[in-house]
């Protein structure tokens, strides 16, 4: 059994956490814990293999993710993934950024900005974050809450744009006894466009890339089960994992299922909804029903190795910000703020003040 603590999605960590991986039987393999900019903490396994602590306190105000992969003595590999923040400093606030500086992603990706603390005066953190696009298009902010604040254009970026995110927060009052920390200028450039259909009724998902949309390739998938069906509308791939662990208690659903090894995983709502590899399942299954617990998965090899199967493939072509389209004739919309779903409120509603 594989374990970490915080749990995922913590907030208001202390930097001595605490924090740790543990196994109870087998071996940890791997465990790195890195902030955002990808840039991993020491850390030590202990000689025995069972356990993992860091070497020493964490930086405040920075978010964590925390992989790790642990193996018995069969040989099977067991992954655990996490992700949380720790508290800022007394009186202050900072902004969580996404995506992280530099990087390269897909059309979909909105700026989203995460504030440690609640704010309470949200326009004038608003005036004070500046998001430009070049080439030049208009960008308009929406609050979802007094901790969140997102910005996008009004269809998805073209290929090849550059975004500036200029954040002005230092000294910033943005609720009474918190004040911001941050003056920094962050850059990602939107990478090749592509969108993703999914057909939940037809049981097929169709890659469409270019501006025209040209057809790449149709793959088949499964669906939620009609007792859980996918979330449809617009979701956007926030994270990519080679091999996670996926368990129903962690998404309220009791003792469902618990699998350890779920390869070529890819992130669509903070929820737990995710475009996966799956081995376990009947292979006739894909094309032809929809019989999972609202995941849509694809057919895979155990082990999350092979490029080859229908989810490796995909798993390989995609990138962070990538589009998912789902249809289907049953299911509730995904809710814009669970995940990067922004692309769900229409425009006019997006870019209204107040």
């Amino acid at each position: 059994m594989l374990s970490a603590v915080p749990a995922d999605g913590a907030q208001d960590v202390a930097a001595e956490g605490p924090v740790r991986v543990s196994v109870s039987q087998g071996r940890l393999v791997s465990v790195r814990l890195a902030d955002a900019k990808g840039v991993g903490l020491p850390g030590r396994i202990s000689p025995d293999g069972s356990g993992w602590a860091p070497d020493g306190p964490l930086p405040l105000g920075t978010a964590f993710t925390l992989d790790s992969v642990a193996e018995d003595d069969q040989g099977q590999r067991a992954a655990q993934h996490s992700a949380f923040s720790t508290a800022a400093r007394a009186h202050t606030f900072v902004a969580f950024f996404t995506p992280e500086d530099g990087s390269t992603v897909g059309v979909g990706m909105p700026v989203s900005l995460r504030l440690s603390r609640p704010i309470t005066d949200r326009a004038a953190v608003e005036r004070a974050v500046q998001v430009t696009a070049d080439p030049p298009v208009p960008v308009a902010a929406h609050w979802f809450g007094n901790q969140r604040l997102d910005f996008r254009p009004q269809r998805y970026w073209a290929a090849g744009t550059k975004v500036t995110v200029a954040l002005r927060l230092k000294d910033l009052q943005g609720a009474p006894g918190a004040v911001g920390t941050q003056n920094r200028d962050l850059h990602f450039t939107v990478g090749r466009a592509q969108v993703s259909t999914v057909d939940l009724d037809a049981h097929v998902l169709t890659v469409r890339a270019g501006q025209g949309g040209k057809v790449v390739r149709v793959l088949k998938v499964s669906g939620g089960s009609p007792d859980h069906a996918t979330y449809r509308g617009v979701m956007v791939v926030s994270e990519k994992y080679k091999l996670t662990r996926m368990n129903s208690q962690t998404v309220g659903m009791g003792d469902e299922y618990d699998i350890k090894d779920v390869p070529h995983a890819m992130r669509l709502t903070d929820s737990g909804t995710f475009l996966h590899g799956n081995y376990w399942a009947d292979p006739a299954v894909f094309g032809t029903a929809n019989t999972s617990h609202g995941c849509i998965g694809l057919a895979d090899a155990e082990g999350g190795a092979s490029k080859d199967t229908p989810a490796g493939w995909l798993f390989e072509h995609t990138i962070p910000g990538d589009v998912v389209e789902v249809r289907a004739s049953a299911g509730d919309v995904a809710a814009p703020s669970n995940g990067l779903g922004d692309w769900n409120v229409p425009w006019e509603q997006w870019a209204a003040v107040g």
